[in-house]
């Protein structure tokens, strides 16, 4: 569980944009809910900053200090009114203690497939479990493993390296094109991927190159649901995106559970 604990977080925002809605839903429910809200997970602010924008108090935890100083600097461009509903917390979601509980705790973007054992993923939910007020409710949204594919790279390519987007270097104002390869780990249930960023300068000639590893636990329905049940949650909704339809094989988990 080591990304993002490098300098290259500086170039999350660039690649890393979230699943189409999940912004819009998540200030939503933060609205529905009322302050404090604890988002887990909060990196850069992609979602904890329209929630503190929409008048909603919102804690933000993260156990990578590099984002929390991205976010740090953006929030220092933001309206005091905004400034003063943020609180930032450095921790790991299996072992946190804020000395308070929240009606909602959310895990956006995929975060919670940063645990990478049952083991860390019941320490997570039990102690997150903890915060939650008696009627209060955790959200959270993870991809749907697709078996197709997962079997398309365990083929005869295996893991290519595909193109996956570019930007503008934010400090040299030079090409940034973003490579992405992924192996899958049937067994173990694992997700390895790795970024890597090729700066090109104006001849188009690569100056830096910078690896990025990424490894995430993919969960299956069943299996998150029996997971929550064990932790002491009832679930109340699994939606297929962020649009609150029925559940779809192969697109996102976006789960409503609250304590049992």
């Amino acid at each position: 569980m080591e990304e993002y604990a490098r300098l290259d977080a500086a170039f999350y925002d660039y690649y890393s944009l979230g699943v189409e809605g999940d912004v819009q839903f998540y200030v939503e429910e933060a609205q529905k809910a009322g302050s404090p809200v604890l988002e887990i997970g909060c990196g850069t602010g992609r979602i904890l900053l329209p929630v503190a924008e929409s008048g909603v108090s919102i804690v933000g935890l993260d156990r990578a200090p590099a984002m929390l100083a991205l976010l740090r600097q953006k929030l220092a461009k933001y309206h005091p009114d905004t400034q003063s509903r943020v609180e930032l917390s450095e921790g790991d979601m299996r072992h946190f203690s804020l000395g308070r509980r929240f009606k909602l705790i959310t895990i956006p973007y995929r975060a919670f497939l940063h645990l990478l054992t049952p083991k860390d993923q019941r320490q997570a939910l039990t102690c997150i479990r903890e915060h939650l007020t008696e009627d209060g409710h955790l959200i959270f949204n993870i991809f749907d493993p697709s078996l197709e594919i997962i079997a398309a790279h365990l083929g005869p390519l295996g893991p290519a390296l595909k193109k996956d987007c570019e930007f503008i270097h934010p400090d040299t104002g030079h090409r940034v094109i973003v490579w992405d390869t992924r192996q899958y780990d049937p067994e173990r249930q694992l997700l390895e991927q790795y970024f890597i960023f090729e700066e090109l300068n104006d001849e188009g000639r690569v100056v830096t190159k910078t690896y990025s590893p990424l490894t995430l636990r993919y969960v299956y329905r069943y299996e998150m649901r029996y997971l929550l049940e064990l932790c002491g949650y009832k679930v109340a909704a699994l939606y297929g995106g962020f649009r609150r339809g029925p559940f779809r094989y192969g697109y996102e988990q976006v789960w409503v559970a609250r304590r049992d």
